[in-house]
């Protein structure tokens, strides 16, 4: 599939500023970082030669976490059954990156889940970010 991507002459590229993320739909803007990624099982099917003859294409596994500011783990906890993380139920998280020109893009990360969140703080921190690790069973890309 080829893509045709049009040259930009000072164009705009899509920036921290363009995001906006919702958890369960609630937008949060204590939010300093996300990170997600899909990967595909890929192996090459050998037979008569040296050269693979085929491709087998197994599971896609989805992994990601959030940056929050303690303050915000702090108010997620306070409404979290036995307000431990890991026990919310799975919940969508949207990822909006809005620029003022050009296309809007959504990523719906599916099913999420905490399955980590520890606390680090030392002498002199003025503010504290907390990455909180996810399980995700998948992305749909709702991009218009």
């Amino acid at each position: 599939m080829a893509v045709e991507l049009e040259s930009l002459i000072n164009g705009r590229e899509y920036g921290w500023s363009d995001i906006v993320v919702s958890i369960d739909g609630t937008v949060v803007s204590g939010i300093r970082a996300i990170k997600y990624e899909e990967t595909m099982e890929k192996e090459n099917i050998y037979g008569a030669g040296r050269n693979p003859v085929s491709r087998g294409y197994g599971r896609i596994t989805t992994t990601g976490s959030v940056t929050l500011l303690a303050g915000t783990v702090f108010g997620l906890r306070a409404k979290a059954p036995q307000r431990q993380l890991h026990r919310i139920a799975p919940f969508s998280i949207v990822v909006n990156y809005q620029p003022e020109e050009g296309a809007m893009v959504t990523h719906v990360l599916k099913n999420c889940e905490f399955q980590k969140a520890g606390f680090d703080w030392k002498e002199g921190d003025m503010n504290k970010e907390v990455e909180l690790e996810l399980i995700i069973s998948h992305i749909v890309d709702k991009s218009k």
